[in-house]
Formats: C-alpha cells, sequence, structure tokens
C-alpha cells in the first residue's frame, strides 16, 4: 500500500538512503533538509518526491512542512526523525551551548516535528512514528556524553510516547543502529570540544584518533538499514524497538547482562527499602 513518508535530515547519509529506499517501494516522500537545492540534488526529481525546507529546531518550519505535505499529498504516513549530529567530548570540555546545541538537535528537534504531526496522524485514525537513535542511547561511552545524553532522551521519550499514541491507531519504533558508514562521522556533522583540561589531553588525543579512524570504514550499510526500515513500516505490529547491526545486538546484551549483574549484586539490599509492617512509615 502507498504511503506518504516524510523523513528528516534527508539531503544527505542515511536520511537520503531512506528516501531513496521509500521511493523505491513505491511510496511518497516529503524529504525535508535545512537546505531544499541539496535535498533535490541528492534525491533528483520525481512526481512521488517532495523537497521541504525543515530545520527541526524550529518549531515554524515543522509546522509549515506538515502543512506543505499535506497540501502535496493529503497525509503523512510515516514520519521519521533522522536529523541528528555529534558532538564530541568529555563532558567538562564541551561547553553549555555545544550540549543545548546537541539536545536541540537530536531530541528537542525530534519532539518538535513529530508535535506538529500527531494532530494529522490522530486525524487519520492511523500513522508510524519512527525515531533513529543509536546503539549509544542503549549503552554509555566515553567521549560522548552530549550524544548519548540526547539518544537516552530520545529513547525514553520514544518509549513513553508509544502507549500514549496507540490508542490512536498511531506505531511508534526507535531504531538503534550500531556502526554504519553513515556520514555522522563526516566534519559536517561532527565537532569536536575544544582542549580546556589538561587532565583529559592524553585520552582526548587517542579518541579524536579513534573516531577520525572510524569515518568512512563502519561496517553497517545504510541502504540495507534504510530497506529494513521499509520492511518494519510495512508491518501491521511493527517492534517498538529495532536493534540494527550486528555490533548494536551484541552491546544491547552485554547491557542486559550487566544489568542483571547489577540487580543481583545488590538484591537484598534493593529489597530491603519498603516501609516496615509494624513501623507503618511513622
Amino acid at each position: 500500500m502507498r504511503k506518504v513518508w516524510l523523513i528528516t535530515g534527508a539531503s544527505r547519509g542515511l536520511g537520503a538512503d531512506i528516501a531513496k529506499a521509500a521511493l523505491a517501494a513505491g511510496h511518497a516522500v516529503v524529504a525535508s533538509g535545512r537546505d531544499t537545492d541539496r535535498v533535490s540534488s541528492a534525491l533528483g526529481r520525481s512526481h512521488e518526491l517532495l523537497a521541504v525546507k525543515l530545520d527541526v529546531t524550529s518549531r515554524s518550519d515543522a509546522e509549515a512542512a506538515v502543512r506543505a505535505a499535506v497540501d502535496r499529498f493529503g497525509r503523512i504516513d510515516v514520519l521519521v526523525n533522522n536529523a541528528a549530529n555529534f558532538y564530541a567530548g568529555y563532558f567538562e570540555e564541551l561547553t553549555a551551548e555545544q550540549m543545548d546545541r546537541q539536545l536541540a538537535t537530536s531530541l528537542i528537534g525530534p519532539m518538535n516535528v513529530t508535535r506538529a504531526v500527531l494532530p494529522l496522524m490522530r486525524k487519520q485514525g492511523s500513522g508510524h512514528v519512527i525515531s533513529i537513535s543509536s546503539s549509544a542511547g542503549l549503552v554509555g561511552f566515553e567521549f560522548c556524553t552530549a550524544y548519548s545524553a540526547a539518544k537516552f532522551g530520545l529513547e525514553g521519550w520514544m518509549e513513553s510516547l508509544a502507549p500514549e499514541i496507540a490508542p490512536f491507531g498511531i506505531r511508534a519504533t526507535v531504531v538503534s543502529p550500531g556502526s554504519f558508514r553513515t556520514e555522522l562521522l563526516t566534519e559536517q556533522s561532527t565537532t569536536y570540544a575544544e582542549p580546556a583540561v589538561a587532565d583529559y589531553a592524553e585520552r582526548r588525543a587517542k579518541q579524536v584518533e579513534f573516531w577520525n579512524s572510524r569515518n568512512g570504514k563502519q561496517g553497517g550499510d545504510p541502504a540495507k538499514l534504510a530497506r529494513a526500515l521499509i520492511t518494519i513500516a510495512d508491518l501491521e505490529q511493527p517492534p517498538l524497538r529495532f536493534i540494527a547491526g550486528a555490533d548494536a545486538i551484541e552491546l544491547a546484551k552485554r547491557k542486559i547482562a550487566a544489568l542483571q549483574q547489577q540487580v543481583d549484586a545488590f538484591l537484598e539490599l534493593s529489597t530491603s527499602l519498603a516501609f516496615d509492617e509494624a513501623g507503618g512509615g511513622k
């Protein structure tokens, strides 16, 4: 069945791959980005494609993009919150402004667009909100405090949103990819904290070298991930979570094991914290 997809951050990287996969599957696509010329250049021309300007940090942009989608195609069936950035660095060296920009794009941005789309989906009685998270939204990594803060927040928001919108026929899926060869680690998407605390100098240099060396060498194929999302969006009961990539699955298993170990290690102490029945809380 033909659906209308609204995809953020569709001018390059994973967003462009998702748009191409949706078009190839016979769907209509509203592809958004800060520069519509770059969106059109990445995706070409099609009667089933509408390029719209959308800075996800702007609520007015989000509302205008939804209006444009409805004017052109009449509805929105699938929203993909894909736009993101990456502020890498040790927490003490990241500025408050950098942290704000990380959260504004990767957490508040998806909220802005989803808030603009939900009234339409409620009226339709159907829809699917897909938000692209990261394995860094499941496991915290050194040098990724800002990014993980945004992605952990995204996952918690989506998990809580799912039961709120389910009665209206709207599904929610949060995607936690591992290492995919997207453009997240390019200079256009990654910003490193400036050196500010000497105590971090040696570790910082190793971290920057590591992340730079990963660019273009990630094992995951974003085109395959894009096609997997088409498959998931076609399911009658799509998953709340889709952990994408063998490396992400391994990290998730380690996290589950670590949580279980922590539960078991302090089980007696944790379960001894209720009021004593005789005391009644006095």
